[in-house]
Parts: structure tokens; C-alpha cells; sequence
């Protein structure tokens, strides 16, 4: 593997997923991959468990780390072809790409969507720099259209916490009060419509994501409709998709929450959210603080997706 973007990359989801239970069980089995080796990780937007996840994954490989912080460490980079660079930004971005490159082996990408442009979003213009001009091997700490490191976690989770062989998963929308990127929804939606198991979408209408990330799973616009049953409860706020309300908050019903009273509904289902969370709004207090939320335990396994993946990368230098 050289690069990591999206599902498809990792390869086959069960071999997958026992390269990462083999990570957990044997954190610093690998350090010789890694020896003399740098892993460059690059922020355009803030980040808690990315960061620390993926530097403490890097240093259990015998890995050096260097953390770059664009908004606080770097100038400040043009990003944009054909701009004349008269303004506040000193640098473009396709020089310092393969300045960084060149200290460096591997480089993770951390950039969100910017809901100025769709196209530029869904095309992942930063991302694809990064890929077309470091010479490098590049992964995605969470894009404008995906969080793949994210996703393999929860998917990690959910194997881990499963008690039956085709778990009924449900992500639901919840309110939050600002314009959140769809990357998180996009790629859970990816990773379970390639797992095996009963999954649903549930939104308030005008939440529709984009048809190549919903694929095959049932969208459900009654919540309490899609809670029934279900084992796993992922939460999840994310802005419209589609024109003309693209990037924006259209809806902010509390009676999306996830309460106590939503999680009755369901087969004593487990709580997930990829953190951070919005307490009584995206969930309840009681819920996620109950002994069914899993959400520590999913976020301890951001170290095994990063783990597991940069081991392969490192397999492919």
C-alpha cells in the first residue's frame, strides 16, 4: 500500500482487521520498520485524537515524528493555481509540498472541507497535491470527503464489541450548531456498506449524502424507525450535500438527539461518536456516559488503524 485515501486501499476487510488485532496484541513488534525512518504529519485543521494517535502509532513503529502545524508553525500557504500572490500568504503551497517531502518518508494530510466550492471539496484538491507533487507516500488524517483512519477504527470496534455475525448498524444525523463536513458520515458509510452487516441511514430530509457514499444502505428519514433493533448507534452531525444548500445548517431539531428514551428502542445498542461531541445535542449525558457507550474504546483504537496502516506503508518503501 502506498497510498491511503479510502477503503479500497486497505484491501481485504477481514485480513485487514487481523493485521490491526495482530498491532493491538503486539504494539512494538514492528520497530525495526520503522527505524530511520520520519513521518511527517501536516495539520491544516486543529485535531486531539488524530494527532496523538497517529504520532504515539509512528513512535511504537521505531519511527522520528515531526508535527506541522500550517495555521501556527508554517507560513501561511497559497493553495490556489494563478493567484498573484500580493496578500497575506507568502508561500505556495506547490513548493512547500516537495520541501516537505524531502524530509521526510511518509506524510499524513489533515484537511477539511472549506464549503466554498463543492467541486474543490469532492475533488480533494489539498490532499491530491499532496499525492501528486511530494514524491512520497501519503495518507489521510481525515479530508474534505473522507476520514478513513476514523473509520477503520470504528469498524475495529464494532468487530470487537459485536454479538452476532451481522450487526445491525445505524448512523443517525444529530443537531450541532455549526456547518460540519460530511467526511466523517461519508466514510462510515463507506467502510460498513464493505463490512457485513445491516446497515442504515437515518437523517432528517435534506441530509441526503452523496449516493457514492450511502451505496447500498437503507435510508430510513423516521429515527425511531431506524433505532429498532439496532446493536450499534454511531451519531454523527454533518451540513447539507446537496445544491443549493451545500455546507450549510439547515435543520437543528433537538428531537434528533440520541436520549436515553432513542437508545430504548434499540437491542440494548452500544453508543459510538467519533469524538469531539456535543453533549445534549448530539447525545444525552446519560447516554453517553452509560455502560453501553463504547466511545473510549473506539478512540484508543485510532493508535491500531494508524498502527496498522502506516505498518503497511512502511512494508511498501
Amino acid at each position: 500500500m502506498r497510498h491511503f485515501t479510502n477503503v479500497k486501499d486497505i484491501g481485504p476487510l477481514f485480513a485487514a482487521l487481523a493485521k490491526a488485532r495482530y498491532v493491538k496484541e503486539n504494539p512494538f513488534a514492528d520497530q525495526a520498520l520503522g527505524k530511520n525512518k520520519t513521518l511527517l504529519m501536516v495539520f491544516f485543521n486543529s485535531s486531539l485524537r488524530t494527532r496523538l494517535s497517529t504520532q504515539k502509532a509512528g513512535l511504537n513503529l521505531g519511527m522520528n515524528v515531526i508535527v506541522l502545524d500550517i495555521n501556527q508553525g508554517a507560513w501561511k500557504l497559497e493553495t490556489e493555481r494563478g493567484v498573484i500572490m500580493d496578500g497575506d500568504k507568502s508561500e505556495h503551497i506547490l513548493e512547500a509540498i516537495p520541501v516537505m517531502g524531502s524530509y521526510c518518508d511518509i506524510i499524513g494530510v489533515r484537511s477539511f472541507a472549506r464549503f466554498e466550492s463543492k467541486q474543490a471539496d469532492y475533488d480533494e484538491v489539498i490532499l491530491n497535491q499532496f499525492i501528486h507533487y511530494s514524491g512520497r507516500p501519503v495518507f489521510s488524517m481525515e479530508a474534505a470527503t473522507r476520514h478513513p483512519l476514523q473509520s477503520f477504527a470504528d469498524l475495529i470496534t464494532i468487530e470487537e464489541f459485536k454479538k452476532s455475525t451481522r450487526p445491525k448498524v445505524v448512523m443517525t444525523w444529530a443537531p450541532h450548531p455549526r456547518a460540519l463536513p460530511q467526511a466523517v458520515p461519508n466514510s462510515f458509510a463507506e467502510w460498513m456498506n464493505a463490512y457485513d452487516c445491516d446497515f442504515v441511514i437515518t437523517h432528517p430530509r435534506g441530509y441526503e449524502l452523496a449516493p457514492q457514499f450511502v451505496g447500498g444502505a437503507r435510508v430510513e428519514y423516521d429515527q425511531d424507525k431506524a433505532l429498532e433493533g439496532a446493536d450499534f448507534v454511531y451519531a454523527k452531525n454533518w451540513a447539507a450535500y446537496a445544491d443549493p444548500n451545500y455546507g450549510k445548517v439547515i435543520n437543528t431539531g433537538r428531537s434528533w438527539t440520541v436520549t436515553k428514551e432513542k437508545m430504548a428502542l434499540t437491542n440494548n445498542a452500544y453508543f459510538m461518536h467519533c469524538l469531539p461531541v456535543r453533549r445534549n445535542m448530539i447525545v444525552s449525558d446519560d447516554v453517553i456516559e452509560s455502560p453501553q457507550s463504547i466511545v473510549i474504546p473506539e478512540a484508543a483504537n485510532r493508535v491500531v488503524s494508524a498502527q496498522a496502516v502506516l505498518k503497511e506503508i512502511l512494508l511498501s518503501l
